[in-house]
């Protein structure tokens, strides 16, 4: 008998069990922005095997019962997730950020004449940095603390703005999320091209960090912290 079943959406799974993360990753199934979706009509769309899917679904499970100290992030509160994913998702990027932009604009002045589709990963990882960037001062700024003073004190007028910003908020994690899909497909799955330098390869894996980074923090946004304010308001 499985774990987990295909009327349940992507994103409830990862929240049940953080671990599906790197199932859904493998299978190039997108769990953050599109973790609202049922697990059934994403095996259709992308013609999986939904015996295969549930299978990997269940080793993982397993896998994840022998992990001792095993993190459920729905049992934190508002604020203690809040304090979790700033500590954790925005200080990666904070530190991540710069040191990539340095790097893809290495590799563009190296090696962009002969792979010129470096220009175009440079024009787009820029293009992240400056949403990503403003993107954490906002949540830091008006939406998490927003939800921490609704969480202390609820009002009608905290829960429409909160209403607002969180709407907000999720259509530039869905922004964000396309522009990652663009850089995985014009890199070929960040496949590292033969006779290049070693810096060539560290951009592309660090590129590949800053994408599962980022997927796993808009995960705890959409997901876990976004719905466990629907429940309390």
């Amino acid at each position: 008998m499985n774990i987990f079943n295909v009327s349940q959406s992507v994103g409830e799974i990862v929240a049940i069990m953080p671990k599906a993360s790197e199932v859904f990753k493998e299978l190039s199934i997108d769990f953050c922005c599109g973790g609202h979706r049922k697990l059934e009509e994403v095996i259709k769309e992308q013609g999986l095997s939904q015996e295969e899917v549930l299978k990997k679904l269940d080793k993982a499970y397993e896998d994840t019962r022998r992990l001792a100290g095993q993190l459920d992030y729905r049992t934190f509160s508002l604020s203690e997730l809040i304090d979790y994913i700033e500590n954790t998702h925005h200080t990666y990027m904070y530190r991540a950020l710069p040191q990539i932009s340095e790097l893809t604009a290495t590799i563009l002045r190296v090696h962009g004449s002969a792979h010129t589709e470096l220009f175009k990963v440079h024009k787009l990882y820029h293009n992240l940095k400056t949403e990503i960037e403003q993107h954490l001062i906002k949540e830091e700024e008006v939406v998490f603390p927003l939800i921490k003073k609704y969480e202390a004190v609820p009002s009608k007028e905290l829960n429409e703005n909160i209403s607002r910003v969180v709407g907000e908020t999720e259509e530039e994690h869905e922004t964000a999320g396309g522009v990652l899909k663009e850089l995985r497909k014009i890199t070929n799955d960040y496949t590292v091209p033969e006779g290049v330098c070693a810096t060539y390869e560290r951009t592309y894996d660090a590129l590949k960090a800053l994408e599962s980074d980022l997927f796993q923090h808009i995960h705890l946004e959409n997901n876990i912290l976004f719905r466990k304010l629907e429940i309390k308001v």
